[in-house]
């Protein structure tokens, strides 16, 4: 992923190029301004509400098990996120402010392994 992109933006650019589709044509059909769609595909914006979420399916035509993994990547994909460490303990709250500290400095490689390992703890 580029920098700057969150991983709803990301999979909106690549759909959307894929199907060779203009941002202007894609957000007037949408009837949403390109330089919202703009601004979310490069992670400018916030996470997208679910009825947008929902439009881009209908769009594109995406049904179930893709049109889910859409909705959990707008939900995953607020840039500026705030952790609410009150009910973890001081390690957890450790973890998420050194997180805050050096995320923008981790190696792509890192980060894949820290999410690996969030996702199987899962």
């Amino acid at each position: 992923m580029a920098a700057g992109l969150t991983p709803f933006g990301e999979r909106v650019r690549a759909l959307r190029r894929a199907r060779g589709v203009s941002q202007k044509v894609m957000a007037r059909e949408l009837q949403i301004s390109a330089a919202y769609l703009s601004a979310l595909e490069r992670g400018q914006r916030g996470r997208p509400s679910p009825v947008l979420v929902d439009q881009i399916c209908g769009y594109f035509h995406i049904i179930w098990d893709e049109a889910d993994m859409l909705r959990r990547l707008g939900k995953l994909s607020h840039p500026r996120v705030v952790i609410d460490t009150t009910q973890a303990g001081p390690e957890a709250t450790e973890l998420a402010n050194r997180l805050a500290e050096e995320i923008n400095h981790l190696p792509l490689e890192r980060v894949r392994q820290m999410l690996a390992v969030m996702t199987a703890e899962r």
